[in-house]
């Protein structure tokens, strides 16, 4: 092999390798139609990662319970609450930007701050991993939390993320949702029961709501194509589901469990 052949070879390996994460296609390619839950279930379709409830991974240390004690909230020191995070390089700009522009809602309602890692003991590590997931609350040192480039770059999902980590549970598990959704057990698949049940969930004295970005579809896992899961009562037209940003009930509760003076 002459030098120049090899030269050109080389080259060519180089841009195959620069060429390994391909840009994603823009958001707006995706329909309307497909609300934030089938964004999530669709990006988690071949996740290794064990998860319930769609997009949470359990506690290596507890389960999903009250935080009565303050040890699964991330820590206030000065009137705000202060949350290191590091975010992987393999994201785009453009990709970093909106994650950045979902934290910055953040730090405008809340007393809640997305800060730089920089050593701390706790923090989050951004990634993007296959699919979009977090745990629940603060776990503890570092703290995994995907953002696949592949289907999670929405405001929306990155919030419902992030609030997953300040410590929300899905609306349609709060300990009261039966006064305000119908469960259709009947569209339930068995192996996916678990991730309906209720929660014994501190609601914070705030109102059930069918906007938050936490709250799931109709057709959350249905095993029937088109049938719902989860029907909004006593008014079933009542819309849920989206994924464009949080609602000013998820801020007031952000707020509430931080005592945030806002």
């Amino acid at each position: 092999m002459t030098m120049k052949t090899f030269d050109a070879v080389f080259v060519l390996l180089v841009a195959t390798s620069l060429q390994a994460k391909v840009q994603p296609p823009e958001q707006d390619s995706v329909p309307e139609a497909l609300d934030m839950t089938s964004k999530i279930l669709k990006a988690n379709e071949n996740v290794s990662q064990p998860l319930v409830e769609g997009d949470v991974v359990l506690s290596r240390e507890r389960n999903a319970i009250k935080c009565s004690n303050g040890n699964c909230k991330w820590k206030k020191s000065d009137g705000l609450v202060k949350v290191p995070y590091s975010l992987s390089s393999y994201f785009y700009e453009s990709e970093r930007k909106l994650i950045f522009d979902a934290m910055d809602v953040f730090h405008q309602k809340t007393c809640v701050r997305f800060v730089p890692y920089i050593g701390q003991r706790d923090y989050l590590k951004i990634e993007s991993k296959m699919g979009c997931w977090s745990t629940v609350g603060r776990n503890g040192g570092q703290q995994l939390l995907s953002l696949s480039v592949y289907g999670c770059m929405d405001r929306g999902i990155i919030q419902h993320e992030l609030l997953h980590a300040l410590g929300f549970h899905h609306e349609h598990n709060r300990s009261d949702r039966d006064e305000h959704v119908r469960i259709n057990w009947e569209n339930v698949p068995e192996a996916k029961a678990h991730d309906f049940n209720k929660k014994d969930t501190d609601n914070l004295d705030t109102p059930y709501d069918y906007t938050s970005v936490m709250h799931y579809g109709r057709t959350y896992f249905t095993v029937n194509h088109g049938q719902e899961t989860i029907t909004p009562i006593p008014d079933p037209s009542v819309e849920i589901g989206q994924r464009d940003d949080m609602s000013d009930i998820d801020l007031l509760r952000v707020n509430k469990l931080y005592g945030c003076d806002v």
